[in-house]
């Protein structure tokens, strides 16, 4: 397979993946080589804030409640996902995952698994202060923030509520709790906002936090996504260079979604302090990709950027018992089986999926 840029395996037709063709055991591969490791899992598309980037300021039509699967049902498949498909690494994200009452006895049932994986979640922090001990004590193992801004006036206004305080609230109670590393993902929603990310930054070395800057990508709700208009990875660098000088970071990148810079003359808590920045528009990472993903209503979906899904919460609401679980594992190689070589977002004609991100997951 010939690779271009940073790993974008180079595009070929679409096909439908034969049925003889998917793979009848094993870990989860796809036609390309890649094998994913990593689930993404939203437990909710509710969400307590109202990102302009990311949904209207009267919210959207929630999920119907009996749609979401229950606990017993996201525990069961996280269980197949573990013990059958080779699931090594597991992130709850919503909406946000904090409006999920049951988020602690989940992630309970996933740590207790013989093989139990790495378990992190992205969240807003609002309600971290008062749950972020019980979630450690659960299993919760890594963490990351979403905070673009530490602009009390500019946060208010990205995220039309006032509540920037409580956010580094979450932020200093994750660390607390002993979540290391302690990780905030930003969007620069506008090149106005650019002036402020190394003030974002600073905040981070500062505190210990390890930041995150993440290309905007065309998953809002109202498909007004512009690529004209989105803040490149490269004006991010440049930006922070008139504050920082950021050197190459000798790390290996693997998987990861970011691509990282060691920030010269601040340390972290183990080490050089370090800053990335996630261009999944401008440079893809999509033949390094070893995730996968599902929705809070039952359905797989092989890329963020997927126009098709796969729904899974039928058979296990309609198959005898002693059927569900290979079942779910037949319809999730399939899944994978079927992933295109990359999302697609820079070929003439790509289409926005119609979830958009708080209804897909990050």
């Amino acid at each position: 397979m010939s690779t271009v840029g940073l790993g974008l395996p180079l595009p070929r037709p679409p096909r439908e993946a034969a049925a003889s063709d998917v793979p009848s055991e094993g870990s989860l591969r796809d036609t390309f080589g890649r094998v994913a490791k990593d689930l993404r899992v939203s437990v909710t598309d509710r969400c307590n804030l109202r990102c302009s980037y990311c949904m209207p300021a009267e919210g959207l039509d929630w999920m119907p409640t009996d749609q979401v699967l229950s606990t017993d049902e996201l525990i069961r498949v996280l269980t197949v996902a573990v013990r059958d498909l080779g699931i090594e690494r597991i992130r709850f994200t919503g909406g946000e995952p904090l409006l999920r009452r049951d988020l602690e006895d989940i992630i309970g049932a996933v740590a207790g698994l013989p093989q139990a994986p790495e378990i992190a979640m992205t969240t807003n922090g609002l309600g971290l202060p008062r749950r972020v001990d019980g979630l450690v004590d659960a299993g919760l193992d890594r963490i990351n923030v979403s905070l673009d801004t530490v602009d009390p006036a500019r946060f208010a206004e990205i995220t039309r509520r006032d509540r920037l305080t409580d956010v580094l609230d979450g932020l200093a109670a994750a660390r607390r709790a002993g979540l290391d590393p302690v990780k905030v993902n930003a969007v620069v929603p506008d090149r106005a906002d650019l002036a402020g990310v190394p003030d974002l930054l600073a905040y981070c070395l500062d505190h210990g936090y390890e930041l995150r800057i993440i290309e905007q990508m065309p998953l809002d709700a109202d498909h007004a996504w512009q690529r004209a208009q989105m803040v490149t990875a490269q004006e991010i660098l440049a930006t922070l260079r008139t504050r920082f000088t950021l050197l190459p970071d000798p790390a290996p990148r693997g998987s990861a979604p970011a691509a990282t810079w060691l920030v010269d003359g601040h340390r972290g808590p183990h080490g050089p302090a370090r800053v990335g920045v996630i261009a999944s528009v401008t440079q893809p990472f999509c033949g390094d990709c070893d995730r996968t993903r599902l929705t809070a209503d039952g359905s797989l979906r092989n890329c963020l950027f997927a126009t098709s899904e796969t729904d899974i919460r039928t058979a296990l609401r309609t198959l005898p018992d002693d059927e569900i679980d290979a079942a779910l594992a037949h319809l999730w190689r399939a899944s994978m089986w079927a992933k295109a070589p990359g999302h697609e977002v820079n070929v003439a004609g790509f289409r926005q999926p119609d979830r958009p991100m708080s209804a897909i997951g990050g």
